[in-house]
């Protein structure tokens, strides 16, 4: 599914890889972030994802003419876990708002494992 959206120019269209990439690094550079979980489905346990696969820690979902954005993250030990959250989801919508051009309804942030 890829995100279209017209400008005075012509039709723009962004592939959802780009947009789970952006979210991701961007999410990454986030102070209190470990990295970003995968979960899987058939026995629960929480995997720690790199830079590498940042696909499984970060969906994307079209609303209409915007963009939500589930991530999936790892918190570090000891930081406010809602200090964290604010911080990425405002980093989050900025970063995809402003390098992509397509508008961001929602940021949810699932805090799925705390590492020490």
């Amino acid at each position: 599914m890829d995100c279209k959206f017209k400008t005075e120019l012509g039709l723009v269209t962004v592939n959802d890889e780009v947009l789970v990439r952006v979210a991701g690094y961007a999410a990454l550079d986030c102070y209190g972030i470990v990295g970003m979980a995968s979960k899987r489905s058939t026995d629960g346990i929480v995997q720690l994802m790199g830079r590498e696969n940042l696909g499984r820690g970060v969906k994307v979902r079209q609303n209409g003419e915007k963009v939500d954005i589930d991530l999936f993250i790892i918190v570090e030990y000891g930081i406010s876990i809602s200090a964290v959250a604010a911080s990425i989801i405002e980093t989050v919508k900025y970063k995809v708002e402003h390098l992509t051009g397509i508008s961001v309804g929602r940021v949810n942030v699932c805090v799925e494992d705390i590492r020490v």
